[in-house]
């Protein structure tokens, strides 16, 4: 049996795991989102977490269990990104002093650089979850795709050298940084999700909710309703959304764009240019609360972006109910069943004929909505989530060298 890391230890006390990712609320994305569900499932098991991140302005401050660093604005490279400000001495002294076992980074930019200096600084182990796929984003800083994938793989392979453990959220993404050369074990850990919230609509409240939203975007209750709930950014690949729903040419459907971003207007005008702005509704951005809701007014997910590393909304569609018709990449295997959960396309033919299928059998889109709900269950729980991050926290601390401080104690 491998011995303890904690030798001539004090006696026991929760495991403190410091969080660190420039990303979080009141900024609506996947990171956000994997973050504070990480967040609750840890301390669900009896972790004592807490959050290192960025704040919205200069000043920099602390709120139950979150430190924000002093930022300035970087949207210039990136719609809402924000750097970081020379980090503030008192917060660095407050997370040394607090001695957390285990520094989870979220992010490869200024908060980073943080995790590594905490962690080096009390020789615990550094984890890593790398949530996006870079060479998908060359368009912002690389006229070169092949230049700009070069710079993500250099990047990437440094950022990585330092740390114990890379969570990744499938075999995609995992082949990538294989492909990058990362040395570093790296553990496939789906994210999870609150399946008690994303959920199909269940009482009249929530029935009347769907029928009030449905009507504000001046939609008639006789229309299909296909969702996409995403950013808005070139990445995203929405101009091939609106070139599907006009290929498919369904008088009878509506597509609801859940989101906003830069690349809103081009995406307005790509829909008069293509002759369907009166069956496209751009309803802006959600409450990360309130997300749920916009779900429930479809009939089914549709998605063309070929950037995700996992693609939570993909699982949040599926937990409420919805069939998917996605642009086919292999990040999506796990959660598109072919013929059961949804499908992917390849073309507008194939795209049409899903379609079809879906909106013109209803008893086959209850049999795929019903399958979509199951899958969801049983595969993206938020709880198994945190166990299994939790157990890539005890492989790393075995791994470490003894140290004398007081002994965590990490829960199932």
């Amino acid at each position: 049996m491998r011995p303890s890391p904690y030798q001539d230890a004090e006696p026991a006390r929760p495991l403190r795991v410091l969080l660190t990712t420039d990303w979080w609320e009141p900024v609506v994305n996947g990171v956000v989102a994997s973050v504070q569900t990480l967040r609750r499932e840890l301390l669900a098991l009896g972790c004592d977490v807490r959050v290192l991140t960025l704040s919205q302005g200069i000043r920099t401050r602390s709120e139950q269990g979150v430190y924000r660093i002093g930022s300035v604005s970087a949207s210039m490279v990136y719609d809402r990104a924000r750097i970081g400000m020379p980090a503030s001495r008192r917060v660095l002294r407050e997370i040394l002093r607090w001695r957390p076992d285990v520094v989870h980074s979220q992010c490869e930019f200024s908060t980073h650089v943080w995790a590594r200096r905490i962690a080096r600084t009390l020789a615990v182990p550094l984890v890593h979850t790398y949530h996006t796929i870079y060479e998908d984003y060359t368009h912002y800083y690389s006229p070169s795709r092949s230049v700009g994938r070069k710079v993500v793989e250099t990047f990437s392979r440094r950022v990585l050298a330092g740390t114990d453990a890379v969570v990744v959220p499938t075999a995609k993404v995992q082949r990538i940084l294989t492909g990058y050369g990362v040395r570093s074990p790296v553990h496939i850990v789906p994210t999870g999700l609150d399946l008690e919230r994303f959920r199909p609509a269940a009482s009249e409240a929530e029935h009347e909710d769907v029928r009030a939203l449905r009507r504000g975007l001046g939609i008639s209750p006789e229309q299909r309703v296909i969702v996409s709930v995403s950013r808005l950014a070139k990445e995203k690949n929405l101009e091939e959304v609106l070139d599907m729903v006009a290929a498919a040419d369904r008088a009878d459907t509506v597509l609801v764009l859940v989101g906003d971003g830069p690349y809103r207007p081009e995406l307005e005008a790509h829909a008069r240019a293509l002759g369907i702005a009166d069956r496209v509704r751009f309803a802006g951005v959600a409450d990360p609360a309130e997300v749920q809701r916009w779900y429930r007014i479809g009939e089914l997910f549709v998605s063309a972006s070929l950037s995700e590393t996992q693609g939570l909304t993909f699982i949040e569609a599926l937990a409420c109910g919805l069939p998917l018709l996605c642009r086919r990449d292999p990040s999506l295997a796990s959660v598109v069943v072919e013929g059961r959960t949804g499908w992917q396309y390849e073309d507008a033919e194939q795209f049409s004929a899903h379609l079809s299928t879906l909106l013109d059998g209803p008893r086959r889109r209850e049999e795929m909505a019903t399958a979509a709900r199951e899958h969801a269950q049983a595969t993206c729980g938020a709880q198994d989530f945190g166990r299994h991050v939790l157990e890539v926290y005890r492989q790393s601390l075995r791994r470490r060298p003894a140290r004398i401080i007081s002994r965590p104690v990490v829960t199932a």
